[in-house]
């Protein structure tokens, strides 16, 4: 059976000596995998369409069961050519698409993780070196995926505690616990009151809005080791650094 949707190439895998594997996020069938025959061949315009990041129309046949339907049409809606040739920004935008990667499952669709990335591509493209745009990114695929980190107060008794100038957040509770709720500071990250706010402040931001945020490095990074912190405790290192690999293609 013939079917078609839309998606962004998450990554391309060689496969025997002329053929892909592509990994889309697409907007039907979420994280899908299809198999293309001998885009490696020719320098045409369906091999460039499997280039990562590059947002597609595409069809593929195959039952709804098969593991590896084949990949019979794509077409370029937006190549996201700049984006793939600042190899810097391509390093933050490896660990966005990694997310998808281990967190979503395959053949579910999620249009908003979708939406989510699309956007923040189109927002790079004018703006690369922003680094709110890949915090914002991961903070709001964490919440459209479950995986939110308790910020807001005490996971346990619910207090907000603003007045100390520091608070705890637990790796393995995912959240905040004040010092009356936990028995042991081991395994604690420190968070600054500042950047608890910044948070708290900073999540409510649309993406469109982002450009008109000024915040200060430190508060940033603090939030940032936080979340990449969060992120990398909750997938265990179960599964290989896509990141490396992405990264190597390009090398």
């Amino acid at each position: 059976m013939l079917k078609r949707t839309e998606g962004i190439v998450l990554k391309s895998a060689v496969f025997g000596e002329a053929d892909l594997i592509v990994t889309y996020l697409s907007r039907d069938y979420g994280l899908l995998k299809v198999f293309a025959k001998s885009p490696r061949k020719t320098k045409s315009r369906f091999g460039s369409s499997l280039e990562p990041l590059t947002y597609s129309k595409l069809s593929f046949f195959g039952k709804d069961n098969a593991n590896l339907p084949r990949l019979t049409q794509s077409d370029i809606i937006r190549p996201f050519h700049s984006l793939r040739d600042n190899f810097k920004c391509l390093i933050n935008i490896s660990e966005m698409l990694e997310l998808a990667l281990l967190f979503l499952p395959e053949r579910e669709p999620n249009p908003e993780v979708l939406k989510l990335l699309l956007n923040t591509l189109l927002k790079l493209e004018s703006d690369s070196s922003n680094r709110l745009y890949y915090l914002y990114y991961k903070i709001r695929f964490l919440e459209i995926t479950g995986y939110t980190p308790r910020l807001e107060a005490c996971g346990r008794c619910g207090d907000p505690k603003t007045s100390p100038r520091h608070h705890n957040f637990y790796m393995a509770h995912g959240m905040i616990i004040c010092d009356e709720c936990i028995e042991s500071q081991d395994g604690a990250i420190r968070l600054s009151d500042g950047a608890l706010k910044f948070y708290k402040s900073f999540s409510k931001w649309g993406l469109s809005n982002i450009n008109r945020l000024k915040a200060p490095e430190n508060l940033l990074s603090e939030i940032a080791n936080i979340i990449d912190s969060h992120i990398k405790y909750i997938h265990g290192h179960q599964k290989p650094s896509f990141k490396k690999a992405f990264i190597k293609a390009y090398d």
